[in-house]
């Protein structure tokens, strides 16, 4: 959607489904899923179609992974939004993975949230921060 914008700025989810050679309905869903999370605005009509709520270049991998599949966290208990016991925890307090599974979630958040949609689009991953890790673990 980023990059198909149609001459009124609107994109019709048929020409979005084709474009990246997805099933229709299927990408229906998704464009929900994301107009319910406020990325993308939708209109019905022959004008109409969906777009970006904000400039491609706002808009995280983080946002859209979120707004399709909820927290970033791996387990219940690393939420941010939702803190809750695992089904197989006994105590969240003395839980050894707990702090590990949210300094995993950190992580994986930072990475993503460095990664907006127009680098996305651009098929360019920001490296700078996998380059400082790496040199950082070497140490």
């Amino acid at each position: 959607m980023a990059e198909r914008k149609g001459a009124n700025g609107w994109s019709s989810a048929g020409g979005l489904a084709e474009a990246a050679d997805v099933p229709r309905k299927f990408l229906e869903a998704i464009l929900t899923q994301l107009r319910e999370a406020g990325l993308v605005e939708s209109r019905r009509g022959p004008a109409g179609g969906h777009r970006l709520v904000a400039n491609a270049a706002r808009i995280s991998a983080a946002d859209i992974i979120r707004a399709i599949d909820g927290p970033l966290a791996m387990t219940p208990c690393a939420s941010a939004t939702a803190f809750r016991a695992c089904d197989d925890c006994v105590a969240v307090e003395e839980c050894r993975l707990t702090n590990l599974m949210r300094r995993a979630r950190d992580a994986v958040a930072t990475v993503l949230e460095d990664c907006s949609l127009a680098d996305l689009c651009r098929h360019q991953q920001p490296m700078a921060l996998v380059d400082q890790l790496s040199s950082s673990e070497s140490q």
